[in-house]
């Protein structure tokens, strides 16, 4: 086989090893290259034979990397990872400075949105970029940062904390009204609705009631995923949510929901932004993130 100055094998084999190998999986690399497993498959066996080395282990329910197999992935993964950075470089000079910043629905709804506005106000020329979704932002080097709760199971990714929120019941003021000052037994009783999430450092109902040292069982009578629907069904009174205090201080302070006191738990984990780090950011996602966390800082969230 000829070879070119660096004495690659063809790109579309090691685009599909490298999908393949970081989701360990030929029928989910399949989906995110827009290609059948079968042509996945066809692109690994043609660079095994090239390489004359097997590189996966052949299982029932997957695959495993061999160590040669591993070898090659982390050199592709850090390798396209710089690939990645620079593009994004690039792209920012030719855009006039584009950052993209991820958060939960939540999130951009009460927070983000509001906070991308006053920033454009002071740098019109920059262009900002929201993804909002209710699922973790993995394998999105499109991404330059992401607001999240919790740390991301990531090494490669920098955390700035921003805030420690505090977990109260919230409901609509007709509820609330009702509900002043009752304790933990008759919450419990109550409507509660649950979150669904991928997400596993979400504070739970049962894990507050926990923490709070009730005992007793919690029914799950209403579960959605998205915490915008969850805030929109206490609002219209159809039970209570576990509101996130300093992030839906708007809707409290309009009375749209009223915290129902006095129990409150302190979160357990913090919020951060989450992303590669300043170095590897362009000055525009830099200038953003500085000012987010000025925002905080003042009291905008």
């Amino acid at each position: 086989m000829s070879r070119r100055h660096y004495n690659l094998p063809p790109l579309t084999t090691l685009s599909a090893f490298e999908a393949a190998a970081r989701h360990l999986s030929f029928k989910n690399a399949a989906e995110e290259l827009s290609v059948t497993p079968g042509a996945v498959s066809h692109q690994i066996k043609a660079l095994e034979g090239d390489l004359e080395t097997t590189l996966f282990q052949r299982k029932h329910r997957g695959v495993d990397l061999t160590e040669d197999g591993n070898a090659l992935y982390e050199a592709l993964s850090s390798s396209f990872g710089r690939i990645s950075k620079v593009l994004a470089t690039i792209r920012d000079r030719k855009s006039g400075g584009k950052v993209t910043v991820g958060s939960t629905t939540a999130v951009a709804a009460l927070w983000l949105s509001p906070a991308v506005i006053r920033f454009w106000r002071e740098m019109p020329d920059v262009n900002v970029d929201q993804l909002s979704q209710d699922r973790p932002f993995r394998d999105r080097p499109d991404v330059d940062f992401f607001i999240r709760y919790g740390r991301d199971p990531d090494p490669n990714l920098t955390h700035t904390p921003l805030f420690r929120d505090h977990l109260i019941p919230v409901a609509s003021p007709e509820v609330a009204d009702r509900l002043a000052g009752a304790d933990l037994d008759a919450l419990a009783t109550e409507r509660l609705i649950h979150m669904a999430s991928e997400d596993r450092t979400w504070t739970t109902w049962p894990e507050w009631f926990k923490q709070l040292g009730y005992v007793g069982t919690i029914p799950i009578d209403s579960r959605v995923n998205s915490y915008s629907v969850a805030l929109q069904l206490a609002r219209k009174g159809a039970g209570l949510t576990l509101g996130w205090q300093r992030l839906i201080q708007p809707m409290l302070q309009s009375g749209k929901l009223v915290a129902i006191g006095p129990h409150y738990l302190t979160a357990p984990n913090q919020f951060y932004i989450v992303g590669r780090p300043d170095e590897d950011l362009s000055d525009s996602a830099r200038a953003l993130k500085s000012w987010i966390i000025q925002e905080v800082q003042d009291g905008s969230v």
